[in-house]
């Protein structure tokens, strides 16, 4: 089984016993367990893993009662609260905990924001450093394999990138791993925290949106085609987001008079999630949705980047009212970077003369699967293929 790296466990670390909790959002399967596990080895007898889902475990977390985790862990001093968003009140119980044991150093996971996070924010305000852990990332395979060929790209396109997935060598024990994840955990927080009347029309809606990654997306036309209210797709959307299955990429634009403000498009965080939800597994060089995946794969990569940073930078499109769109715009201060993703090497690629009248000081770069398997995505620029609008 291959060990992965996380970039993310070094800014963990220096953030231990700082008398604040650590929060650890991200999907199902993103190795969430096993990042806290590796952190907890460090430290031997004073550590440990509780898994929130057995009931066992939950009886502990009382409202106004923190003495009873106490009793729980005993002496340790760091302790693992996995997938904590199945505990009721979880925000006002870690909260009482905190507050009256500061010197036990608490970690606690959740596999969907959506629960977890909502609940939590508010009672721990000052009290929790927040974190995202994703599918992972090209720089991260890269620290396990060393190269990335055009092969294995062409691979992730098609499979995705989850640990699990990535470390398997066989490729049918791949595909089948994928769609037990598809199948058991994608929408398992969402059926057991929300009021689901209508799975089907869920599960309908996700193929839609799968079907149209880097495409507009309108309520009104998945309203009809589905049969249901607006209000109805606007919550699924946000349930999808809320618990990462999909991303929801807004317009950038600071001139609503000539660009689009209010429209958005719908990625996925993983690719092989969304080629399971089609069942579409066939080879990317066949396939006539492969520049959507390849954009798909940017984005990902871009949102796993950002949410490395402290200066959060924010992923976008553009678009005019003439129909002149820019893939990938990032905004970061006052620092705007665009994206064009295209498939095959394409010459001569240059932003709209709108784009460029509105925003002289923005980068613009052309992103083939040459550049970013070259890439160093530490940097927001690739190589060879920056310039000055």
């Amino acid at each position: 089984m291959t060990l992965f790296e996380r970039k993310i466990e070094g800014d963990i670390r220096r953030r231990l016993f700082k008398k604040r909790a650590i929060l650890l959002f991200g999907p199902r399967q993103a190795g969430k367990t096993t990042l806290s596990k590796k952190i907890l080895k460090d430290y031997g007898d004073q550590g440990e893993y509780y898994n929130c889902e057995l009931a066992s475990v939950r009886k502990a977390f009382v409202p106004g009662k923190p003495e009873l985790i106490k009793e729980l862990i005993g002496d340790k001093s760091i302790v693992v609260f996995d997938e904590a968003q199945t505990v009721q009140d979880i925000g006002i119980i870690l909260k009482a905990f905190i507050d009256t044991y500061p010197e036990v150093q608490i970690i606690a996971t959740g596999s969907s924001s959506f629960d977890l996070a909502n609940k939590i924010n508010e009672p721990l305000t000052g009290r929790a450093f927040e974190f995202t852990l994703f599918p992972l990332s090209l720089e991260e395979i890269r620290r396990a394999f060393s190269d990335i060929s055009m092969k294995r790209l062409s691979e992730y396109l098609r499979l995705g990138t989850y640990p699990a997935i990535v470390g398997e060598t066989d490729a049918a024990i791949r595909e089948d791993l994928l769609k037990n994840l598809t199948t058991n955990y994608l929408y398992k927080d969402i059926y057991t925290f929300e009021s689901i009347r209508s799975p089907r029309v869920f599960e309908d809606l996700v193929r839609l949106l799968a079907l149209q990654i880097g495409s507009l997306v309108s309520i009104n036309e998945l309203s009809q085609t589905l049969g249901v209210s607006r209000l109805t797709v606007e919550k699924y959307i946000r349930l999808l987001e809320q618990s990462y299955v999909i991303k929801v990429v807004r317009s950038f634009s600071r001139n609503p008079r000539t660009e689009i403000k209010k429209a958005f498009k719908v990625f996925f965080y993983d690719n092989g999630i969304r080629n399971a939800v089609i069942d579409k597994f066939s080879d990317i060089g066949s396939r006539d949705d492969r520049g959507a995946l390849f954009e798909n794969f940017f984005v990902a990569e871009r949102l796993k980047i950002a949410s490395l940073r402290d200066t959060r930078s924010r992923v976008m499109f553009w678009r005019n009212r003439q129909g002149e769109e820019i893939d990938i715009v990032e905004e970061s201060e006052d620092n705007i970077t665009a994206f064009e993703c295209k498939w095959n090497n394409s010459n001569n690629v240059r932003p709209p003369a709108q784009f460029v009248k509105s925003y002289p000081h923005a980068s613009f770069q052309v992103i083939t699967p040459a550049v970013l398997l070259r890439a160093d995505i530490e940097h927001t620029a690739y190589p060879s293929e920056s310039e000055k609008i």
